[in-house]
């Protein structure tokens, strides 16, 4: 009979402090020399983390009301555009809208002013009416004034991401970097076998109320994020060899930190917001032992032009080639640099281990796993759309 453990004899190990708890990279190379059935029995949890740019992300906030009261609806803050459509007092600013007058900052970098303690712009308009006849307001606020602040983010954590180079002559601005001419670079996004989705490809333990490490405190994910997509080809492994399936997570962003909330700006393409994650995956019988002991060599990806319309694939690669800085496509030697810090996932990988062995952190059964099948649609325009 294969060895198992559950979700509760795992938590009683953590608060007695006597969970054996290792980094996905440590399990990876312990699995160089025991097998599964050795691993499940000597380890309780695998820490995995990410650290990168995630779109798909912003705040929900709660100014509180003015005197007399206000319905906003139209909104910005320090001059960014932020959504005006959530009753009186509630906006959600997301990561990418940007300033009109300062296109290099935009709705993540208020999200990361806020975390620092800096106090911001609000400006709001409405139309008054009888019950909020108050028209116009211009104010500064902080987290310390407002009543509530949430980092609710509806897709992050991508389960894999293709490599981007570009074949043309001319440079190109992506939210993968800038990509030089001739596939003098190529850019990735994973950080390959510490990646959380990529340890638990079948997300068995990864679901509605997961608890996670999210921008430097406690989280959960919440929903199957935007673009969820389980069709994807899987290699011998048992991973997705491009971008599959996400998640969407929340946290309290008046506990966040700005070591691991950080807004970016990518030349010609815009901004974006870097979000660190941790996820614990419980080792709860031979299959989880044998998913967490992948190892970057194992992980492949697909290589995508991003110069030419379509993204034609040009490729494949795994991620032990890709951290090497060099890959080859055919037959063209061509330098690699990461998106992502591989350097931020390993110190919250390292940062949520510590919280496990320490009792401060325990694990969560998921209470709804996510659907399977699931692929993606295209938007298609209607006849007479063009303008």
């Amino acid at each position: 009979m294969s060895f198992k453990k559950s979700y509760e004899e795992i938590n009683e190990k953590i608060r007695k402090g006597k969970a054996v708890v290792l980094t996905a990279e440590e399990v990876s190379a312990m699995a160089r020399e025991l097998s599964p059935a050795e691993i499940v029995k000597r380890v309780d949890v695998v820490t995995t983390a990410t650290f990168g740019a995630m779109c798909s992300s912003g705040a929900i906030l709660n100014f509180g009301h003015t005197t007399p009261p206000m319905r906003m609806e139209r909104i910005t803050l320090n001059g960014v555009p932020a959504h005006g459509g959530l009753a009186a007092v509630d906006t959600y600013i997301g990561a990418t809208s940007e300033n009109p007058d300062n296109i290099k900052y935009g709705g993540a970098h208020v999200i990361q002013d806020l975390v620092e303690g800096k106090t911001v712009e609000l400006e709001a308009w409405g139309k008054g009416t009888d019950c909020y006849p108050r028209k116009y307001i211009k104010t500064k606020i902080s987290l310390e004034t407002i009543n509530e602040a949430t980092l609710f983010n509806p897709r992050n954590a991508y389960q894999n991401y293709n490599v981007a180079t570009n074949t043309t002559s001319k440079i190109k601005y992506t939210y993968m970097g800038t990509l030089l001419p001739g596939m003098k670079n190529a850019n990735y996004s994973t950080a390959g076998e510490l990646s959380p989705l990529l340890n638990d490809p079948e997300m068995r333990t990864i679901g509605i109320g997961t608890r996670i490490f999210l921008g430097g405190t406690v989280g959960y994910v919440v929903w199957p994020g935007t673009q969820f997509n389980t069709s994807k080809e899987k290699n011998q492994f048992g991973v997705p060899m491009s971008n599959a399936a996400t998640i969407a997570v929340i946290g309290n962003l008046k506990e966040m930190s700005a070591e691991f909330i950080r807004a970016a700006y990518y030349e010609k393409y815009g901004v974006s917001l870097f979000v660190g994650i941790g996820l614990p995956i419980p080792i709860l019988d031979e299959d989880m032992a044998h998913r967490v002991s992948i190892r970057n060599e194992q992980i492949e990806t697909t290589i995508l032009d991003y110069g030419t319309a379509g993204t034609p694939v040009l490729g494949k690669t795994n991620y032990a080639e890709l951290q090497s800085g060099e890959i080859s496509i055919n037959g063209n030697k061509v330098r690699t640099a990461p998106v992502a810090s591989l350097q931020k996932a390993r110190e919250i990988a390292d940062l949520l281990k510590k919280s496990i062995q320490d009792g401060k952190f325990e694990l969560t059964a998921p209470v709804a796993i996510f659907p399977t099948g699931t692929s993606l649609k295209k938007l298609f325009e209607t006849e007479g759309g063009e303008r």
